[in-house]
């Protein structure tokens, strides 16, 4: 048998191949989850890729927005809503493992504003807040949107809803609400977590929790892939890091 002239070279032509073999035998999740989930899903997915032979994807948008596509049989793997209303919608639909499905964490409801351009507040209904800034409040569509539902209810319960409504501005997420406030636009209604990561916006005040109907993120698996339950235990662990992204925990 003739010896290659340039045995390295030989080796060289063959990386691709192997390379093309061992990506056929690496794992890869799929996960569809609320946009406020982005930073802290994108933290724990790449320390859980650097210990797994797993490739972990995301598609992050609103809860409702997720839900339709994996109704219509998008390749999601495992899901995470901001809210109960949508995972029961997939639930009735047959559409996630039913067994699975567990209360991730939660959050909170805050009110925000360019930074510098905060106001006093009081959530009370004697409190004039239609005259207390001008312009736009940003939040999620308040009729499908989770962090617009939220916002919607908790105003309603204030009173507030009436002589606001025609100021609200339903964005398709939480985030591009966090977006428009931090082009001082408007202010806003998010989540705690979203405030928190951004250095262009304001807390003003977290909403008492009793305003709203309790934030909180279920999540199921929408297959049975042995990779996506191996990382659905590696989230249902991790705890600390999402009360360091400013999530709580959910018993």
């Amino acid at each position: 048998m003739t010896k290659h002239p340039f045995p390295f070279l030989k080796l060289l032509s063959a990386i691709p191949f192997l390379l093309a073999f061992n990506a056929c035998f690496a794992g890869e999740v799929t996960v569809y989850a609320a946009a406020s989930l982005t930073n802290v899903l994108g933290e724990l997915a790449k320390s859980y890729e650097t210990s797994h032979d797993v490739k972990i994807k995301f598609s992050f948008a609103a809860s409702g927005a997720l839900a339709k596509l994996i109704e219509a049989g998008a390749p999601a793997d495992l899901f995470i809503s901001a809210d109960t209303k949508w995972m029961d919608y997939l639930e009735g639909k047959g559409k996630i493992d039913r067994g699975s499905r567990k209360n991730l964490v939660g959050n909170s409801l805050v009110l925000i504003a360019p930074k510098g351009k905060g106001f006093p507040v009081r959530f009370e209904k004697d409190f004039d807040f239609s005259n207390a800034f001008k312009g736009k409040l940003c939040t999620g569509q308040t009729e499908s949107v989770p962090v617009g539902v939220y916002a919607k209810e908790a105003l309603s319960k204030l009173g507030w809803w009436d002589s606001m409504k025609d100021r609200v501005v339903g964005t398709d997420d939480v985030r591009a609400a966090l977006d428009l406030v931090g082009r001082r636009e408007c202010i806003g209604i998010v989540y705690l977590t979203d405030a928190k990561i951004s250095n262009v916006v304001e807390s003003i005040a977290v909403f008492p929790g009793d305003l709203h109907t309790p934030i909180v993120y279920p999540a199921a698996l929408v297959t049975q892939s042995s990779d996506a339950k191996a990382f659905f235990d590696y989230l249902k662990g991790s705890s600390k890091l999402f009360v360091k992204y400013g999530f709580k925990e959910v018993k």
